[in-house]
């Protein structure tokens, strides 16, 4: 599935429309002259993308019948996989758990989509994939496209670290792109908003996990991109500035308008949190990128979450009093 058309307008068809980034991809698509198909899972919705200018189908992304007859009769050029299933989930101290009904449909969903886009001779494949916990967690703290991932993900985290795997091969064998994005901030339901306000998120020992984060409107930003540019194969699609914890977590609670966040021992954290929050405060990699820039043509609006933070949530940026030690990982890639 690879594409020379750069420049083309499109038929699109957009399986998960109504979810955090399809709500953001339709009508950014929509206002780059594409024409879209949009999916709807649960009733009721598919009115809202009617006026946005959609075609809307209801479709189960596990029917693997119902999914090869809607995306035929759709005659699309492209296809775009944002469908997940985690409204209404609740977030502990298993990703496996929280993720399951998503991994599920990151694996059969995903099989199902490919084979109904090479029946309908598709030239375009894009997947929503994800960058964060999944580098090696050794070696430099900012990784790229072309560094190792874990391959001893922590326990609760398997399921899905292999369900992302899982996508990433299958669309980029299928000739397809998968791109991989940060941490998402910029809805008005982010799952870290309350919890931050009450100060139960705290800084975990010397909080030197790195993250990468990504507003919604540039996640959907880049995925159009993609539609036109690249080759097959995974981009990191993530801001400028990877960062510690120990930073980015303060200024959050600032952008809030909340105390600052609390500090609280590794031993404490694994016993309340469980490992996988202690990995992402301790030991998780940020993401480069640069490959998104240069083979996409995409830059992200909002380019650091030291301003997008306060731009989401607050209303100025309060300028940064931390002060990095020599051997901090908070290392801007080039």
């Amino acid at each position: 599935m690879t594409d020379d058309s750069k420049g083309i307008l499109m038929r699109v068809f957009l399986a998960g429309a109504t979810g955090a980034i399809g709500t953001r991809l339709a009508p950014q698509l929509v206002a780059a002259g594409h024409e879209v198909i949009g999916t709807f899972h649960s009733p009721g919705r598919g009115a809202r993308l009617r006026t946005l200018g959609l075609e809307s189908v209801r479709l189960d992304l596990l029917d693997r019948a119902a999914v090869r007859d809607a995306v035929v009769a759709a005659h699309p050029d492209a296809v775009i996989h944002q469908v997940t299933a985690l409204t209404g989930a609740a977030f502990g101290r298993s990703v496996d758990r929280t993720f399951a009904a998503t991994n599920r449909l990151r694996i059969e969903g995903t099989d199902n989509l490919i084979a109904a886009a090479q029946a309908a001779g598709v030239v375009r494949f894009i997947a929503q994939s994800f960058a964060s916990l999944r580098y090696a967690r050794e070696g430099n703290w900012v990784k790229t496209e072309e560094d190792p991932l874990d391959l001893n993900p922590v326990s609760t985290t398997r399921a899905t670290n292999h369900a992302m795997r899982y996508l990433d091969d299958a669309v980029v064998r299928a000739g397809g792109i998968a791109l991989r994005y940060g941490g998402f901030y910029g809805a008005a339901d982010d799952a870290w908003v309350e919890p931050v306000r009450k100060r139960q998120f705290p800084i975990v020992g010397t909080g030197a996990g790195v993250s990468s984060f990504l507003h919604l409107d540039d996640a959907a930003a880049a995925t159009v991109a993609a539609l036109t540019h690249g080759s097959a194969g995974t981009y990191n699609i993530v801001d400028d500035d990877p960062a510690p914890m120990r930073e980015w977590l303060p200024a959050l609670a600032r952008a809030l308008g909340a105390r600052r966040p609390r500090h609280v021992p590794v031993w404490l954290a694994r016993v309340l949190a469980g490992d996988a929050a202690v990995m992402m405060a301790t030991e998780a990699r940020g993401v480069s990128n640069a490959k998104a820039k240069r083979e996409l043509g995409w830059t992200p609006e909002h380019a650091s979450w030291r301003t997008g933070f306060f731009a989401t949530y607050g209303t100025s940026p309060a300028v940064s009093t931390v002060s990095k030690p020599a051997d901090s990982p908070g290392v801007r890639p080039a």
